[in-house]
């Protein structure tokens, strides 16, 4: 089973359409008993980091997260559900954050430039890795964020895009894959990374 986590709030059908068109069956779910049965999850992200961990926790989605990342299990975050792999974010105020991925999140510091930063940039691939198959290096997706990742661990490092600053647009540890930028609003590209990343946690098949 493919899960798509719902936590009242983020880009869920659009996502769901996304994996629907590469040839998967996804199942949108709130049960964290679900997604700990799933082979692989999708973790969407909209909206403000402070009120994603609000419902992560009021749902018990959080313990279920953690519980995925502890057993090295697919999870594929995708822009706040990225962030809040992170242990803080500064947005509306410091808060605690799943604490999966050392470091924090704080406002773009894009002088001059508009914010949010919206539309394509490059991502430039820092990594050699299965996700990137058919990707070309410094291929342009979809980026929609006002805040960005600040690593302590270089290592996890799997992008990095331009915008006034080089921010950290990706990151992989293990079997998380982590992107700021919206893959289902991406294209071709966007698609082949979904693809990738659930032909490996699948093995090809697809259910």
């Amino acid at each position: 089973m493919i899960a798509i986590i719902d936590y009242g709030a983020g880009n869920l059908r659009s996502v769901a359409n996304a994996v629907a068109k590469i040839g998967y069956k996804p199942t949108i779910t709130s049960n964290p008993k679900e997604v700990l049965k799933a082979d692989a999850v999708i973790f969407p992200g909209v909206g403000a980091a402070g009120d994603t961990m609000r419902n992560l926790e009021k749902s018990g989605m959080s313990g279920a997260i953690r519980q995925l990342i502890a057993d090295d299990r697919p999870l594929f975050a995708v822009c706040v559900g990225m962030q809040v792999m992170f242990s803080y974010t500064e947005e509306d105020g410091k808060q605690e954050c799943l604490g999966i991925l050392p470091g924090g999140v704080k406002r773009l510091a894009a002088k001059g430039l508009k914010i949010p930063h919206m539309g394509w940039n490059q991502v430039k691939q820092q990594t050699a890795h299965p996700i990137f198959e058919g990707i070309p290096d410094e291929t342009n997706f979809y980026f929609v964020h006002s805040y960005c990742a600040y690593l302590e661990d270089e290592t996890v490092r799997a992008g990095t895009t331009e915008y006034g600053i080089p921010f950290c647009s990706m990151v992989i540890k293990g079997n998380l894959v982590a992107t700021q930028f919206h893959p289902e609003k991406s294209g071709e590209h966007g698609l082949r990374m979904y693809s990738n990343f659930l032909k490996r946690a699948l093995g090809e098949s697809k259910e």
